[in-house]
């Protein structure tokens, strides 16, 4: 019995065989010819690395400046997760520390191009930044609203949008743990062979 696809390139030692698994050679139809050609090229990875170093930049640098830091007052402040921080620090330098660990995770990020461990290591920071600001959904006031004329119905208010697509980012920091990680896996490997 031969071995599946995934299992031939898993055996591998050559990292670009292990994210490039030759999809596109098996893909029959035209639909999974274009999942196969995205997947053989990493393009998930790309845009989502790419997505959350610019985010983290700028977001980071934002946070840094005195609007940045009046713009997440509200929402620190009704976290029991992180509303310490601003009570220790004042809102001037806890925004300046969130900023600049955002600006830490991306410059980690980017480095796991090159040196996947940093890579892992900044997709755990923004992993537990994005659990926190995820559950800022529930603490923060005014997130869920009631729209008039709508009775029984209630939607995310702008404020609660903004918020939710930190659990993407959540998902994204999931992911780039999973993909350096496997980078870091076969680079282990390939010192101790």
């Amino acid at each position: 019995m031969s071995p599946l696809p995934s299992e031939q390139t898993a055996n591998s030692e050559n990292p670009d065989e292990v994210f490039s698994n030759g999809l596109l050679r098996n893909a029959k139809s035209n639909l999974t010819k274009v999942a196969a050609w995205i997947a053989d090229r990493d393009i998930p990875f790309l845009v989502g690395s790419v997505g959350m170093v610019v985010m983290l930049l700028w977001a980071g640098s934002f946070k840094m400046t005195g609007p940045g830091a009046e713009a997440i007052t509200p929402l620190v402040t009704n976290s029991p997760f992180i509303g310490w921080h601003f009570k220790l620090f004042g809102p001037t330098i806890g925004s300046d520390i969130i900023g600049l660990t955002e600006i830490i995770a991306a410059l980690l990020i980017i480095t796991g191009y090159f040196k996947p461990k940093a890579g892992i290591l900044g997709g755990l920071i923004t992993t537990f930044m994005f659990l926190t600001t995820s559950s800022m959904l529930v603490t923060t006031p005014g997130t869920i609203i009631a729209v008039p004329g709508i009775s029984y119905m209630r939607y995310m208010s702008f404020l609660g949008l903004f918020l939710f697509k930190d659990v993407i980012s959540l998902g994204v920091s999931l992911y780039l743990i999973s993909y350096f990680g496997k980078k870091a896996i076969l680079s282990e490997n390939k010192v101790s062979n």
